[in-house]
């Protein structure tokens, strides 16, 4: 009979790192994500999370997460807006960018359309979070305005998904007092629903670029080139 879930293994594993680098990988992941493109890779909800989870069992001050990770969100994306506005068009020809022209054309319309509300909305999604603050800065929008809604999103994002994983490892912890199986059907469920999510997402992305490059034939010849 399994004693643990899976969940409660790794959980257990990152307990044993020092808080210092605990704190230290979620800022690197929060603050990279916009800054260094890494939300293509790793949302950062997932590390903030799993660090407000690690907070729950008592491991790391979850007011101090609280402020780390909020400072990361911000500063990662005004590096993310800098980049933006000095390099412009050449981030669109980053390959981890370039095969998602339909997203970013659809992200600059609603940039365009909306400003600042835009950046404030795209916080809560992981494609625009992780371009948004480039796009902000390559459309030139005024640097007060973006600072201000993603000061914004960033506080109510970076406080949310914190308590969101201090409170659901509580319960987790609670679920697994009283049956190891619970725990497991717990995260048998979240790993299907990340899943069923992720592939939707990309058939999505696959969509919207198969009909952008057909509105839009001599792009797809010049991704042959490059």
């Amino acid at each position: 009979m399994i004693n643990a879930s899976v969940v409660s293994y790794l959980l257990n594993e990152i307990k044993h790192l020092p808080s210092a680098l605990v704190f230290a990988l979620v800022a690197l992941l929060v603050f990279g994500e916009a800054a260094l493109f890494i939300g293509f890779v790793l949302p950062g909800e997932t590390a903030v999370i799993v660090a407000g989870v690690v907070a729950s069992q008592g491991r790391i001050n979850v007011g101090v997460l609280c402020l780390l990770v909020v400072a990361s969100a911000i500063v990662g994306d005004s590096v993310g807006y800098a980049i933006g506005n000095r390099f412009g068009e050449q981030l669109l020809t980053l390959p981890v960018i370039r095969h998602r022209r339909a997203s970013l054309e659809r992200a600059l319309e609603g940039l365009q359309r909306r400003g600042p509300l835009y950046v404030f909305v795209g916080r809560f999604t992981a494609f625009l979070r992780a371009v948004m603050p480039g796009l902000a800065g390559m459309s030139k929008m005024h640097y007060r305005r973006f600072l201000f809604a993603n000061a914004l999103g960033g506080l109510i994002w970076g406080i949310g998904y914190t308590l969101l994983g201090y409170f659901a490892g509580g319960a987790l912890n609670k679920v697994e007092k009283y049956s190891s199986w619970a725990g497991i059907t717990l995260l048998v469920l979240i790993i299907a629903v990340v899943t069923v999510l992720h592939f939707r997402r990309k058939r999505r992305e696959r969509d919207e670029e198969a009909s952008w490059l057909r509105e839009h034939p001599g792009e797809e010849s010049a991704k042959g080139v490059e």
